[in-house]
């Protein structure tokens, strides 16, 4: 059992993420930007819905690999249905901007609570296609979550408030710390609701449901409807995007280290429950304490950044360093004849931690490198390796050698991990003489902590 291993972990990272978090406030020199009482009410008001349509989120993370176990279907089963939503986000996510300037971003915000909600009214059914359609449209709605939400807000702080562009990093950075509590109590309520109260592994996306109706409410009532003001250009922009990943072997290096290392994060989306399910451990407190690493993370990074200590570029690199080291322990803990869960369950937190160090990293440099007129096209491009490694990875479940024992998916997760460092090492001597990536990145925009579980 490694229940005590567990909130002992979660307790002592929410002291050093605190003291982080503490010491980052005090360092930072710009803390009273954006302290403009009109600003901070059109904050709120974004808060509100965007807020409670993340909760509804990571309600739905904690207990779904255990809902498809529940339902009787094997993990190779349960893969696939992984690589569905994977492959849903990737390839119908490039619509949702083309979607926003012909139909508005307040409708696309207000479908992706319905898309959602259907969603998990579709987790009820215990049919394999009912499921499998869940997950295309859960794909789907997180796409929309995660872009037309930001782009109205963009557009709205811009054109119609008029607010100084550098106040949006401001908002995006509150956004990503209240996003990470957010997670920790949905952690909480899963575990209260399945494992305390008995209710099931479907009772989370029963409750997703009414909290992304008020998010739907509060957009459809308090938002104004904004567009694009112009027409994009699907194939010239695209065309574009990749013509600069293969022609500037900074963009192509700064994608290799995303795909390469993201990728891993996806595969271990997949592996955690299994991993540590025969444990028997509370899989919503196991959940809030890998968000909490996560927290621990990003505090850490934000104390090294404002201190100088180190180069972001350095930082990212760090992080993947990290990330490889625990995927070293997990290669060793999850050997087929002799499983310690409690290394394993160490080595994911230390992979969490590096997760929280490598999301802001990783905004910063892609918002000095990648030119804003091709940065939309250029992410999705970055997103399809990422994707069709994870799925090809996960795929592999099917074969012999890796169905009873995970642990040669680890020993590729090194490999991948390796690769990403060797990219690092690369773009950093590409980097050297660029004065803009040695700028503070206190305030800058953090990568979301996207539903990575």
């Amino acid at each position: 059992m490694i229940g005590p291993i567990v909130y002992f972990t979660l307790i002592l990272l929410t002291v050093v993420c605190a003291a982080f978090q503490y010491v980052a406030h005090r360092l930072r020199r710009d803390a009273s930007i954006g302290n403009n009482p009109m600003f901070v009410r059109f904050q709120r008001g974004y808060f509100a819905a965007y807020l409670m349509a993340m909760f509804a989120d990571w309600l739905q993370g904690p207990y779904l690999y255990k809902l498809y176990h529940h339902y009787g279907f094997q993990e190779e089963q349960i893969a696939i249905l992984y690589v569905f939503g994977f492959a849903s986000t990737v390839l119908l996510g490039t619509w949702t901007p083309i979607a926003a300037d012909q139909f508005g971003r307040k409708k696309l915000c207000m479908s992706f609570t319905v898309l959602y909600s259907v969603s998990c009214i579709l987790k009820l059914s215990t049919s394999y296609g009912v499921l499998l359609i869940g997950r295309i449209l859960g794909g789907i709605a997180t796409s929309v979550l995660f872009s037309a939400f930001e782009a109205w807000y963009v557009h709205e702080h811009v054109e119609t408030h008029d607010f100084p562009k550098e106040w949006i990093a401001v908002t995006f950075a509150k956004a990503s710390f209240w996003n990470g509590l957010m997670a920790i109590l949905a952690g909480f309520t899963t575990n209260v609701l399945c494992d305390w109260m008995g209710f099931g592994p479907v009772a989370p996306y029963i409750l997703a449901i009414p909290f992304l109706v008020a998010a739907g409410v509060i957009v459809m009532y308090t938002w104004n409807e904004n567009y694009s003001g112009h027409t994009i250009k699907f194939r010239k922009l695209c065309g574009e995007g990749f013509k600069s990943i293969v022609t500037e072997e900074k963009i192509f290096m700064l994608g290799a280290i995303e795909s390469l290392f993201e990728s891993v994060i996806y595969i271990i989306i997949f592996l955690w429950t299994p991993i540590l399910e025969p444990a028997k451990p509370m899989l919503g407190v196991v959940f809030s304490t890998f968000m909490m690493s996560i927290l621990t993370g990003q505090a850490f990074f934000q104390v090294l950044n404002l201190r100088k200590k180190l180069s972001t570029t350095v930082l990212l690199i760090i992080s993947i360093a990290i990330a490889l080291f625990a995927n070293l322990l997990l290669v060793y803990s999850t050997h087929p004849g002799a499983h310690d869960y409690a290394l394993s369950f160490s080595a994911f937190v230390v992979f969490e931690i590096a997760v929280g160090i490598y999301f802001p990293a990783m905004g910063f440099l892609r918002s000095r490198i990648i030119p804003d007129t091709h940065r939309w096209s250029i992410m999705n491009w970055f997103r399809v390796p990422i994707n069709l490694i994870a799925c090809a990875v996960l795929l592999l479940l099917h074969e012999d050698v890796f169905r009873h024992g995970n642990q040669m998916i680890f020993v590729i997760c090194v490999v991948l991990l390796f690769l990403a460092i060797l990219s690092g090492v690369r773009f950093k001597t590409l980097t050297n003489d660029d004065d803009s990536l040695k700028q503070e990145a206190g305030w800058q925009e953090s990568d979301h902590i996207h539903n990575i579980f």
